[in-house]
């Protein structure tokens, strides 16, 4: 009982210092946070960037590859996510097959395109079905639902359809085709 009491009374006679500490230490407010964060970087030189403290929506410009030339039409962005619950984990060499039946399911367009190779698949999105080539040439740049196009010197080429996640056509895929790109074609 005798260590009860004692115990008690050294917090009791803590707390009007422990508050005192509190308000010194931040003065007028008990939420307030730093300007910037300093940090050393990987070569040990000393950094720092300013620490946002509330939503800006204009600081970030074009998110997931949006392009600045105007908005690409939504069932784009469908014909991607079709693609994608359809994909397989590793190629079936179905890319042009996978591709057309997403954009004809997504309604993007309205009969499958007549076109054997994938590499042939940019002029007749083109010159059929209303798509633009964009001034993009890096695919992860692309916005989302754009369909990437590649060429090859002896085969088929590939196609691919760009999501939130990396691309997909047959299969999904985190990194896009290392073969040579054609273009990145929307319809707005």
């Amino acid at each position: 009982m005798n260590k009860a009491l004692t115990f008690s009374a050294l917090v009791i006679a803590a707390l009007p210092t422990l508050k005192a500490s509190a308000s010194a230490t931040i003065p007028g407010q008990l939420n307030h946070q730093p300007a910037s964060f300093i940090f050393k970087d990987a070569a040990g030189k000393t950094n720092s960037v300013a620490v946002i403290q509330k939503y800006q929506p204009k600081k970030i410009m074009f998110p997931f590859g949006r392009n600045a030339q105007g908005k690409i039409d939504p069932r784009l962005m469908r014909a991607a996510t079709i693609a994608e619950e359809r994909a397989h984990a590793h190629s079936r060499r179905q890319c042009w097959h996978a591709v057309k039946e997403a954009l004809v399911a997504s309604g993007i367009i309205d009969s499958r395109p007549k076109t054997v190779l994938a590499k042939q698949a940019a002029q007749e999105l083109v010159s059929n079905y209303g798509f633009k080539r964009l001034p993009v040439t890096d695919p992860y740049q692309a916005p989302v639902g754009s369909v990437l196009v590649y060429d090859a010197r002896r085969a088929a080429g590939h196609i691919e359809i760009r999501t939130h996640n990396g691309f997909v056509s047959d299969f999904r895929s985190n990194t896009p085709s290392r073969r040579p790109l054609i273009g990145i074609f929307v319809k707005s």
